[in-house]
């Protein structure tokens, strides 16, 4: 348990920092191309503790759920120029040139990409991966089989018998208590043989809980015969309704013959990270556009039907992900999590949508090309946008991501997603 809450804090840690980074990088581009910051600020609300140096104040405030960074002049909502002498009237934001501007907006994204870049590297060229564990499937060749991989904790109401290290609501994997190992063929249950997954399943859901069967596996090629308890497990049926079956705590294998972890070196590892940051890039844009279809099944989540191990999950969820990875010693794992949690948030926070920075830079540039074609018609400048019209748009924008984030962090509490099951 202590390891499970140490993952969950050392995870929310880790994405606070990266969303302090997020605003140092949009901090450190403003102040190198000489406009005005006045606040630098981790998390949000009562002030903790700040300092000035220069002109800028930097500290700590009480609700730390991510930063901000104050540059005079972002958006005209936020001007005060009025209080500025001449000189510094000159470096508000919107009056540097566009190429500048773009690059500020852009620097919060271009931190979190090189964060996931480089810890991407060093799990490629010193630790190895397989695959992107938010998009990884199960490699079908192992159902052809019942080799098996093992819960050290499955789900269960049944807290009376928790054991170990498992997490509340959670108790010791039937198969793992018995002292079946990853990779183990299951060869017959209860006298009765098994060839492959599916009637493993099948011989499995027949048995009554709680009551001891005998299991036999093979392993590495020796045969052994051991006594497991199911437990009772609450499944979805093919018409959409749930019933209790028993289980071994177990889930398909995926040989690592067939996805070898191989750490490929310093040099082999920058073009391997290149590769996989080009497939991670893919795989987020198509669940991006898979987002409005997600929210059904959330929605089902949360009234009690299965969890897709697919759905999308909140900054709760992930924390509780990264829990237990560091609870069963999965460091890769967690830290692979980590580039994933980058990588979305860069790509996510550059849609032209207000109030994320990709809605900023697609009102600049739509500025610049409305004044342009204001000057080929010779025409005066209209000038910079109205944000005040933008404001009904972007407040839909924000509700619109505030349920969604409700919607995924009530899941994560009521139906979590787990590592194993």
């Amino acid at each position: 348990m202590l390891a499970y809450i140490t993952g969950i804090v050392l995870f929310a840690l880790a994405i606070l920092i990266s969303v302090s980074l997020h605003e140092f990088g949009h901090m450190l581009t403003a102040k190198g191309f000489g406009m005005k910051v006045t606040r630098y600020f981790v998390g949000f609300g009562p002030t903790l503790w700040s300092f000035h140096k220069g002109e800028t104040e930097y500290g700590v405030k009480g609700i730390p759920l991510g930063g901000f960074v104050k540059i005079v002049g972002m958006t005209p909502l936020e001007e005060d120029e009025e209080d500025l002498d001449e000189k510094d009237k000159q470096r508000v934001f919107w009056r540097k040139p566009l190429w500048q501007r773009t690059i500020v907006l852009a620097a919060g994204s271009v931190t979190h990409f090189i964060i996931g870049f480089i810890a991407l590297w060093i799990l490629v060229a010193f630790v190895g991966v397989t695959q992107n564990p938010a998009y990884a499937e199960q490699v079908t060749e192992s159902e052809q089989n019942a080799r098996v991989a093992v819960a050290p904790c499955v789900e269960s109401t049944d807290t009376a018998a928790a054991a170990g290290d498992c997490p509340e609501g959670q108790i010791e994997g039937p198969a793992y208590a018995a002292g079946i190992e990853d990779g183990d063929a299951i060869t017959s249950v209860g006298g009765t043989a098994v060839t492959d997954w599916e009637s493993l399943v099948a011989t499995v859901s027949g048995l009554t809980p709680d009551q001891p069967v005998a299991v036999t596996v093979d392993s590495d090629g020796t045969e052994k015969t051991t006594e497991v308890v199911p437990y009772a497990a609450t499944v979805e049926t093919e018409d959409g309704k749930t019933e209790t079956v028993a289980r071994l705590g177990v889930f398909v294998y995926t040989d690592p013959s067939i996805a070898p972890t191989v750490a490929v070196g310093p040099i082999d590892g920058i073009g391997e990270t290149f590769s996989t940051t080009g497939d991670m890039f893919k795989e987020t844009f198509i669940a991006l556009g898979q987002l409005p279809s997600k929210i059904p099944p959330l929605w089902d989540a949360i009234m009690g039907g299965e969890r897709d191990a697919d759905s999308p999950v909140s900054v709760v969820g992930a924390s509780r992900l990264g829990g237990e990875m560091v609870q069963y010693d999965q460091w890769a794992m967690f830290f692979m999590l980590l580039v994933v949690l980058n990588y979305f948030i860069g790509i996510f926070n550059l849609l032209p949508l207000l109030p994320m920075d990709g809605g900023h830079i697609a009102i600049a540039w739509y500025e610049k090309a409305r004044s342009w074609v204001a000057a080929r018609r010779g025409r005066p400048d209209p000038g910079r946008v109205d944000y005040m019209k933008l404001m009904p748009l972007t407040y839909a924008v924000i509700v619109l991501l505030g349920g969604f984030m409700l919607l995924t962090i009530t899941a994560d509490i009521v139906n979590p997603i787990t590592i194993f099951n």
